[in-house]
């Protein structure tokens, strides 16, 4: 990464969610700063005023640009610093070369920053105007945890209907992705409320949302049903349960799917478009630009032996 113009200080940030650790060197390795700092803006301001009054240009470099790194990056821009990354793999391999194995705020932050002064190509660059990124960043993450709820969910839901009567699971646990399926499931949620249901009144409530379905879907309900004659204990509390636990996975579903399409906006919005997995390379690795070589990128990406790394780089 280059900059534009001369760097008097090479600030390095070990960002932590209450306060960060501040280590700051000039070209020639003098260290000027060397503190904790609280996670807040008038003390960071404060920090990043001080420094280029005393000093010159500075430049702060942290090793999580989203999240607990996203205040200090905001603060230093809007007092005029340049900013940048080090990425946290190659931060580790860096780590590597320095003596001492225990990892301390104080260590990271003389490691970053002793990286930004004598291997600038390390670094990555941080539009200051990609909104854009910062917030598929956090819809992503969020849809990640949406789709380990999804999962947590119908296991739960496969677990239950196993456990009172594995026929019927059989036939619906495969298909709880399926609105018509989970639909039903939160009307009669056990397989005595299914029977007493009956068959035209299951039909018909599948019918709007299943056309295709409902009829031979409701047969193999059946079929199932007829193949246990006994009541599990437990199935009484189970059909409180399943109903409640279908509501859920509706709702998150649903969630999920209207994620998908801001989510999908913003692709379609920058250069780099594609679908969920675009979404995730396009905050790991941006378009590219942060990246001299093929080689730099596969570096980053822990692609080539450890070895060759520093060489790539």
């Amino acid at each position: 990464m280059s900059h534009e113009g001369k760097i008097d200080v090479y600030l390095g940030l070990d960002v932590g969610k209450g306060e960060h650790h501040g280590t700051a060197l000039t070209p020639a390795g003098k260290k000027v700063f060397d503190k904790s700092l609280p996670n807040s803006e008038p003390r960071l301001r404060e920090l990043f005023e001080k420094l280029p009054a005393r000093y010159g240009n500075v430049l702060v470099v942290v090793d999580q640009p989203a999240s607990i790194g996203a205040l200090p990056l905001a603060v230093a821009r809007d007092s005029g610093c340049a900013v940048a990354y080090l990425p946290g793999l190659t931060m580790r391999r860096i780590a590597d070369l320095y003596p001492g194995e225990s990892k301390t705020d104080t260590r990271d932050a003389a490691i970053i920053a002793a990286a930004a002064r004598t291997m600038p190509h390390t670094l990555r660059g941080l539009a200051a105007d990609d909104e854009a990124v910062a917030e598929l960043n956090m819809l992503v993450g969020f849809d990640d945890d949406l789709a380990g709820e999804i999962t947590r969910t119908k296991n739960r839901l496969r677990g239950l209907l196993t456990q009172i009567h594995p026929s019927l699971e059989r036939i619906l646990g495969p298909r709880l992705d399926h609105p018509a399926v989970l639909f039903l499931l939160e009307r009669h949620g056990s397989p005595v409320q299914l029977r007493k249901a009956g068959r035209w009144r299951l039909v018909s409530l599948l019918r709007p949302r299943a056309p295709r379905m409902a009829e031979r879907f409701v047969a193999d309900i059946f079929d199932a049903h007829d193949e246990q004659t006994v009541v599990v204990p437990g199935t009484g509390a189970a059909a409180l349960i399943v109903p409640s636990l279908a509501g859920s996975l509706t709702a998150v579903l649903d969630q999920r799917k209207a994620l998908a399409v801001r989510i999908e906006e913003l692709l379609e919005a920058h250069p780099l478009a594609g679908v969920r997995t675009a979404a995730r390379i396009l905050i790991d690795v941006g378009d590219g630009s942060g990246f001299a070589t093929a080689g730099h990128l596969a570096a980053y990406a822990g692609l080539v032996p450890y070895q060759q790394t520093f060489a790539l780089l």
